[in-house]
């Protein structure tokens, strides 16, 4: 596809500029991660429970791989209403929704505040920094808003990593450390770029088109999967699976190796830091599949953290790809306005 093909599909198709907004990912990451918070460190806690729904719970998943890899506190994630029956105001609540309005969210708070339970919320207004700014023991951080809220990662997830940094239950790299992967992921950024970049998006969405997609992912970069399966859903209008090895060479190994080759897609997720074994299975598992469109995103990184920061904001591109070469508004969601518009009708 000509550089003039893509430039017209994204000035007659992506109508909220989220390739605009994908642009400037790395520069709100930095942003947030940089901005002061002023918390004391505190670790003295059972572990860290992260509220969060769509866009704004991604960033849940992310934490929790990190912590499962290198981590001092368990931290879970919780997508529902209400609050786990075992939760008890020993652990720490990170409550994160863009808008402030997102009602699963703030029936959490509103139980865990009931019982004793400390907030952190993360948000750009809304009832959420209304509850939050009224109780000594909760602190709300503010975001930019404006935006959608899959398209506000950067902000949202940059803000909760400072936030962990400075309570002490995250250990932040250093400031040379982040400076340099910043500018690795800001050029990885312009290489993946639909406009003047390497156009491997281009060709992975090409390649994708009316294929069913899978995703495999080792289990540590399984949240970054995650969130490129829910992109494709809703920038796409696309369903996705995600499974994770080693678990799906003990059960969906058998359905693909069994799969229609002119039918599926398949995008694998690796990174240095795999286990050797699950090295050896991805390699097997890439050289048993006979499926025709299959890709391998390497996700570049010295650390976990970047790997996921990388494999996040490359699918990130690919996911708007592939609604442009199918001539879907990657930007529009009717589907979830709809449904939160009868919600708040009853």
């Amino acid at each position: 596809m000509s550089e003039l093909d893509i430039n017209e599909l994204i000035k007659n198709l992506d109508d909220g500029d989220m390739v605009g907004y994908t642009r400037k990912f790395i520069d709100d990451l930095e942003k947030s991660i940089n901005i002061p918070i002023d918390i004391d460190k505190d670790t003295d806690w059972s572990g860290v429970l992260c509220l969060g729904m769509g866009g704004s719970g991604a960033g849940g998943d992310f934490l929790v791989s990190l912590t499962n890899y290198a981590g001092g506190l368990p931290f879970v994630v919780w997508k529902d209403y209400g609050l786990p029956s075992w939760w008890g105001p020993d652990w720490l609540i990170i409550a994160t929704s863009y808008s402030g309005n997102t009602e699963e969210t703030l029936d959490g708070v509103s139980q865990a505040l009931e019982n004793g339970g400390t907030v952190l919320g993360i948000t750009s207004g809304g009832k959420l920094e209304e509850i939050l700014s009224i109780n000594d023991e909760c602190v709300c951080l503010e975001v930019p808003g404006g935006q959608m809220p899959r398209s506000a990662f950067g902000h949202i997830f940059g803000t909760q990593l400072a936030a962990c940094w400075a309570l002490g239950i995250l250990e932040k790299p250093d400031d040379t450390e982040l400076e340099n992967m910043l500018e690795r992921l800001r050029q990885s950024s312009i290489n993946a770029d639909l406009v003047n970049g390497n156009s491997l998006s281009l060709s992975m969405a090409e390649s994708m088109v009316g294929k069913q997609i899978g995703i495999i992912s080792p289990t540590l970069l399984g949240s970054a999967g995650v969130r490129f399966t829910n992109q494709l859903n809703e920038n796409s209008d696309r369903f996705a699976r995600i499974v994770n090895l080693p678990e799906m060479n003990h059960n969906e190994i058998v359905a693909w190796n069994k799969a229609n080759s002119e039918l599926n897609s398949v995008i694998y997720l690796k990174w240095e830091g795999m286990s050797s074994r699950v090295s050896s299975r991805l390699k097997w598992t890439m050289e048993k599949l006979d499926i025709k469109s299959s890709w391998i995103i390497d996700c570049e990184g010295h650390s976990l953290l970047e790997s996921l920061l990388y494999a996040a904001h490359i699918t990130d591109w690919v996911s708007i790809a592939l609604a442009l070469v199918e001539g879907v508004n990657p930007s529009s969601m009717p589907s979830i306005i709809e449904l939160k518009e009868h919600l708040s009708s009853i």
